[in-house]
């Protein structure tokens, strides 16, 4: 043993890896750190579903080691073994986008929040999600309004739900930019308008009230409410935009027209 290169003796270990059938000879093997072992220990048939578990929370295999992970036999029968793949930052995405159709609501909401995730994986389950939220019942929609990430709360806030509107802007991954874009795009709900207007979080943003103000559905009460704190060049801008209700727009005008008198005095 002691004439082989360090070289040999990665490759003896890795043979080895593949062989082991106790389980002493496999756990003896868990702290291997060279590719070609873990390699070895990966295309192991004796390993088991624990097994498979372990080695997958590390974060330091190598792609090819994940890849014949995700081939091992075990994979098939375990629903555990393809949430880990899928949450693993190194699996490729041939193999962790097709086995996100076995993956349960709130799994795949643990795979769009696990930061190493890739950015595109996490979009693909967010958009799964969604599509899954059409048929589910709206105790589950609001639990996901509220733990769910800042674009599927934002998405939810299209719905004509109280219950589930307050559970989403209550969501602590919502941003100020999510918000701005909801009230921007059509087809939201007066009710989710009406709701931002007066959240202790969001209705206090200077950005948001000037799109509360240019939003048609905002009630007039919540504009009127808003405008003392607006600065007139602004709100000179948002009466320019031809979406302003007219009623709407002559009371900013009024607005502006007796604040430039006071400050001319």
């Amino acid at each position: 043993m002691s004439d082989l290169t360090a070289s040999e003796r990665i490759w003896q270990r890795a043979e080895l890896a593949v062989a082991a059938s106790s389980r002493p000879e496999i756990e003896s093997l868990f702290q291997e750190t060279a590719k070609n072992v873990l390699l070895g220990l990966a295309r192991n048939p004796h390993l088991q579903e624990r097994d498979l578990l372990r080695l997958l929370e590390r974060k330091d295999l190598a792609q090819e080691v994940v890849l014949e992970l995700a081939r091992h036999k075990a994979v098939q029968s375990s629903y555990a073994i393809k949430l880990a793949l899928v949450r693993h930052p190194k699996t490729p995405r041939q193999v962790s986008l097709p086995l996100m159709k076995f993956l349960y609501i709130f799994d795949l909401l643990r795979v769009a929040q696990t930061p190493a995730v890739p950015a595109d994986i996490k979009i693909v389950a967010e958009e799964a999600i969604l599509k899954k939220t059409v048929a589910m019942p709206s105790g589950q929609q609001t639990a996901l309004a509220r733990r769910g990430t800042g674009r599927i709360a934002s998405s939810l806030l299209m719905k004509s739900d109280l219950e589930l509107i307050r559970a989403a802007l209550d969501n602590p991954h919502l941003t100020e930019g999510q918000l701005l874009k909801v009230l921007a795009t059509e087809g939201h709900s007066l009710m989710a308008v009406d709701q931002i207007s007066q959240h202790p979080r969001w209705a206090h943003r200077y950005h948001l009230r000037l799109a509360l103000i240019r939003n048609p559905l905002t009630p007039l009460a919540r504009v009127l409410a808003f405008l003392p704190d607006m600065a007139v060049t602004d709100l000179r801008d948002i009466c320019l935009d031809h979406r302003m209700l007219p009623q709407v727009r002559k009371y900013i005008e009024a607005h502006c027209a007796v604040r430039m008198k006071k400050s001319m005095q």
